[in-house]
């Protein structure tokens, strides 16, 4: 397809492909005001100072520090729960029951899951420092189950009453009886 040359050079430019160009880097030309010769010298040295890869002891530093980051993440939550416990309000509605079920559900499961979720980090180096990291672990869990006991006591759904247990109540049987004689 032959394209007019009447056409301005952009048009022209659009309608045909483009010169194909060389895979190497040195047939182009530097911009104005940069030298290849400095980059060539930074190149060279990061290539001679490469990144040595960490000893053992340094990754179980980083393991450590990580496994106290997901032991903490609890405590990290308890101050929102806190804080939507209070503004769901007492009363028995599908939204605080759905986030009372929630605030006990969470803890429950990361409870029983505390040994799969520090497996990844655990190595025979640092088995003696992850007892401490599972224990504040398991408190932080403790403390957001305790958490969702107390909203359960303000919406009034725990037995903590006399008058909660009268099912098991026996009647009282009276010293003394009065009749009234007429």
């Amino acid at each position: 397809m032959a394209i007019d040359p009447s056409y301005p050079s952009w048009a022209r430019d659009l309608h045909s492909p483009p010169n194909p160009k060389s895979k190497s880097a040195s047939s182009l030309q530097d911009p104005p005001g940069f030298s290849s010769s400095a980059t060539g010298k930074r190149a060279t040295l990061a290539k001679q100072q490469a990144r040595k890869p960490p000893t053992a002891e340094e990754t179980d530093i980083l393991k450590v520090k990580k496994s106290w980051e997901v032991a903490l993440a609890p405590a990290k939550q308890l101050p929102m729960n806190a804080i939507m416990m209070y503004m769901s309000g007492n009363s028995l509605q599908i939204f605080s029951i759905m986030m009372v079920f929630m605030l006990f559900k969470n803890p429950l499961q990361s409870l029983l899951q505390t040994n799969q979720v520090f497996s990844k980090y655990e190595t025979p180096r640092t088995r003696s420092k992850m007892w401490v990291v599972k224990a504040v672990y398991v408190l932080m869990n403790l403390v957001a189950l305790a958490l969702g006991i107390w909203k359960v006591n303000g919406m009034g759904l725990l037995p903590t009453t006399r008058s909660d247990w009268l099912a098991w109540e026996t009647q009282r049987e009276p010293l003394e009886r009065t009749i009234l004689a007429f």
